[in-house]
């Protein structure tokens, strides 16, 4: 068995089929190769040994709930049986996932006709850049129409209730500024603009009962967003929401079955997002839960009749039933700790389906009946054969910080059985910095704890979501260096667990996380071992002025505007790029060369300084990904990679 992975890892990236009978039971199988679309410097030769090795975590799936069948009890998933995440078809509950698109980039946003179910909607970028086009599959004959132009980028695709057209997001115009389009369903002739609009926040929520009116979106920021109402005919459009003294965070958002109010979610007066109605004719707000924890997401059933809401409870899922008419809360699913999203009432009125995960579970495709109060699981991903028992459970820590403010974070401990003594740390750094780390499955990284014996840590440190409105501004503008204090105060508490080994300690981070990892390097080099950056921004100056047009504002708003004087002296004041010097531990800098969130330039630049600073680093760039590798080939060789890192600067005694 060792031997055949072996072969088949060095087939796999070298893109070479292995003969039986080349080699001895007794040789080693030449090194992994690396493919052409990877640009690999500084990285030593990955042995296929290691890939025997860890081979069975590579193999973990997950799947996520996508649609409703309109008509009947069947769902479209995602999920990757191959290279990248695809459309599937389940019939029922643990049955088989019958594939339905077949391409070599990702399928996302998988959506049925909501009347016959003849048909789905979907979308698909080219290489990770992003540019994702909508496309209409029929079951029929397995056509599929291209619906969008073919260039520019298209988001946010939502049927109207009758299932003739579809409303979404488009660049096309100026290729910065996010307009309204309708199409219809069945002709790509028929696309017209039906709102010309300034900014890149723009998204259709959802159409009115009658599909006469659009509800949109206009998002400035994570803390301020803005209510329309749109006619589809004439474009007029009427703002629900004016500004007002203070700004207010709108989230979901969906017309009321009568189509003479919304429900929608809110921080309006709050420290948390509220779900609430709003009559459209006198704009009054009314809330219906309290102010105690976040409302991620809801969904109204069929009939108007109830509301299945998300809660977000310290970084764990609760998931909840609200009867419109009563405006009480009915009994909802006993479900594990762990994470819910994409709550979605099937049109019989009954079923609820939801993506679930939880530290020992893989994410899945679920649905409960709340008349019965079954539970069903749609899909059970694969761990690779191994038993999800021995996975680490996720434990909520706290410290107080540089100011007494109290930050939490989820560790996974290796087990004492296994690992007796201190064990090295990753500290792991979620993306955003709108990101909050929950009680989750940690995917292939079961591997540090379960076979390293490497604890992680994932803090949710100053401006992630999930703790309020005031605690995720404590890092806007020149409050940032507040977050990197906070991971200096998580430093000290690493110091003070019997269990934990303060010098063997590796940060990384992805996106937002990747600055945070770069910072972290900089601020803390004497204190940690190594880290790992993934598409992280090095100079937020640069970072603004090259990241995608659609972006840039929002960036602006969260981050600062490096436009102006002061901005611009913090940004290069604390810019892991201008403090490159203080560097001094190894550096793995791994980026997509598609990227339009976080350009390849960011990386390069940081990668170009610490080489003529003489620090170690390796490089790892995939030319055909974009924010983050999608494709499994590249993933794994980027886990390979990791572990090889880890190894020769977490692991290795002083």
């Amino acid at each position: 068995m060792p031997l055949r992975n072996s072969f088949f890892a060095a087939a796999l990236f070298a893109g070479s089929v292995a003969v039986p009978g080349q080699t001895t039971p007794s040789a080693e199988p030449p090194p992994i190769k690396p493919g052409d679309n990877l640009v690999v410097e500084g990285v030593p030769p990955v042995p296929a040994s290691l890939a025997d090795e860890v081979w069975r975590y590579t193999e973990f799936r997950s799947a996520s709930f996508s649609s409703w069948h309109p008509t009947r009890h069947e769902m479209m998933i995602s999920t990757r049986l191959g290279n990248v995440a695809q459309a599937y078809l389940v019939r029922m509950p643990g049955g088989a996932r019958t594939q339905v698109t077949f391409y070599p980039e990702r399928v996302t946003g998988a959506r049925f006709q909501p009347k016959t179910g003849d048909s789905f909607l979907f979308s698909k970028d080219i290489g990770g850049n992003e540019r994702f086009q909508i496309y209409r599959y029929d079951f029929a004959d397995g056509s599929v129409t291209l619906l969008t132009d073919g260039r520019s980028r298209n988001t946010g695709a939502k049927w109207s209730r009758d299932g003739q057209w579809i409303a979404y997001g488009s660049t096309r115009r100026t290729g910065d500024d996010i307009d309204i389009y309708i199409v219809g369903a069945r002709n790509p002739k028929t696309d017209r603009r039906v709102l010309e609009l300034s900014g890149g926040g723009w998204q259709v929520a959802d159409w009115s009962p009658d599909d006469t009116k659009l509800l949109v979106f206009e998002r400035i920021s994570l803390n301020e967003t803005y209510l329309w109402l749109a006619d589809v005919a004439t474009g007029a459009k009427t703002v629900l929401t004016p500004k007002g003294k203070e700004p207010v965070a709108y989230g979901d958002a969906a017309f009321s079955h009568d189509g003479k109010g919304l429900y929608l979610t809110t921080d309006a007066g709050s420290e948390f997002r509220r779900l609430a109605y709003m009559d459209l004719a006198t704009k009054k707000t009314e809330f219906l839960t309290p102010d105690t924890a976040e409302v991620e997401e809801f969904d109204l059933s069929e009939d108007g009749s109830k509301i299945v809401y998300v809660t977000n409870e310290k970084g764990v899922s609760v998931v909840r039933l609200f009867e419109t008419a009563t405006r009480r809360e009915l009994t909802g699913p006993k479900l594990p700790l762990g994470e819910v999203s994409g709550a979605t009432w099937h049109k019989n009125g009954g079923a609820i389906a939801f993506t679930m995960g939880t530290p020992r579970s893989a994410d899945d495709a679920w649905s409960w009946d709340w008349k019965t109060g079954k539970l069903d699981r749609w899909t059970t991903s694969e761990v690779g054969g191994l038993n999800p028992e021995t996975f680490a459970e996720a434990e909520l820590v706290t410290w107080k910080s540089f100011d007494g403010r109290e930050i939490s974070c989820f560790l996974y401990k290796p087990s004492p059985a296994k690992f007796p003594g201190r064990r090295p740390v990753v500290i792991d750094i979620h993306g955003g910095p709108e990101g909050q780390s929950a009680a989750e499955f940690i995917g292939r990284d079961n591997y540090f704890p379960n076979e390293m014996g490497v604890a992680m840590l994932f803090p949710n440190v100053r401006g992630s979501t999930g703790y309020g409105k005031t605690f995720s501004k404590l890092d806007n503008g020149m409050l940032r260096d507040g977050t990197y204090k906070d991971i200096g105060a998580l430093l000290d508490w690493i110091a003070t667990r019997a269990y934990l080994y303060a010098s063997r300690i590796m940060a990384q981070g992805g996106s937002y996380g990747g600055h945070m990892t770069l910072a972290v390097a900089y601020l803390y080099s004497d204190r940690i071992r190594c880290a790992i950056d993934v598409v992280g921004p090095s100079n937020f100056v640069t970072f603004l002025q090259n990241t995608s047009g659609y972006r840039r504002h929002l960036r602006r708003v969260e981050y600062g505007d490096e436009r102006e004087p002061a901005m611009r002296a913090y940004f290069e004041k604390t810019a892991p790029l201008n403090n490159a010097a203080k560097i001094r531990k190894p550096l793995f800098i791994i980026q997509g060369g598609n990227d339009p969130r976080v350009p390849l330039s960011e990386s390069e630049q940081m990668l170009g300084k610490i080489r003529s600073l003489g620090t170690p680093v390796w490089y790892l760039m995939a030319k055909d990904e974009g924010h983050g590798f999608a494709k499994r080939s590249n993933r794994d060789f980027e886990f390979f990679s990791s572990i090889l890192f880890m190894r020769e600067f977490l692991l290795q005694k002083p």
